[in-house]
């Protein structure tokens, strides 16, 4: 089945105001900049957007926070985005910060099925507060629920017209377990090849996960923080 669409344009058909979108990335790295860039210029608002950040202030989907298109965040750091910290102090967003490893871990249970779980992460700490606790073999553990949305729009290296992606390095990051997660999975890749020319044993994110699949353009792949080493 021929997954392929025209452009981040086409492929957000169907996002409307007020959905939740899971959003791929670790920062900068791995981030679907062009249906982020889709986003913005469609205007769609009051979006809960599930990602580890939020970007920075004029990048990623800190050009969504500036533009007040999200009502909801929740993810694992607020980092260099000020706009995401101005707003979440002054309450403006609405944020659930998640331990990260549960964050990721949360995304991969709404992939496989699982509806909750326990884990040691936040016990203790406000991250457990309203939430079912349990002791197992001496140590307490909080109950945390699945991550689901209505889209997971993902970055891969490279796609075919199936929908089979592979991720370069660290750019895999969150990507594999929001691809899972999604009623309708939207991935952008940076080169677009034919079935069969994927070696089938180097594919992370299996076609039967991807819905709608284009190649993408003019990425910029920013570095949050650049430091080098001063002249002697």
């Amino acid at each position: 089945m021929n997954k392929v669409v025209g452009g981040a344009d086409e492929a957000i058909q169907g996002i409307q105001d007020g959905m939740t979108l899971m959003l791929g990335g670790f920062g900068l790295c791995g981030i679907p900049e062009n249906c982020i860039a889709a986003l913005v210029k469609a205007g769609i608002k009051d979006l809960t957007c599930i990602s580890n950040n939020a970007g920075v202030d004029d990048f990623g989907l800190g050009l969504l926070l500036q533009r007040k298109q999200i009502r909801k965040m929740i993810s694992s750091y607020v980092g260099e985005n000020d706009e995401f910290e101005r707003q979440m102090l002054s309450g403006e967003l609405e944020v659930d910060l998640i331990p990260q490893g549960s964050l990721a871990e949360r995304c991969r249970a709404g992939g496989a099925g699982i509806p909750a779980f326990f884990t040691p992460a936040g016990y203790g700490t406000e991250v457990a507060e309203g939430k079912e606790t349990r002791e197992y073999d001496g140590k307490m553990y909080v109950l945390e629920r699945w991550l689901r949305s209505d889209f997971s729009i993902v970055k891969a290296w490279k796609g075919d017209r199936l929908g089979n992606l592979v991720y370069k390095h660290t750019a895999r990051n969150f990507n594999p377990l929001m691809a899972m997660a999604g009623k309708v999975t939207i991935a952008e890749v940076e080169e677009l090849v034919e079935p069969g020319e994927l070696d089938p044993n180097a594919i992370h994110t299996p076609g039967i996960f991807v819905h709608r699949i284009f190649q993408g353009e003019r990425y910029e792949k920013r570095i949050e923080q650049r430091t080098v080493r001063q002249k002697a």
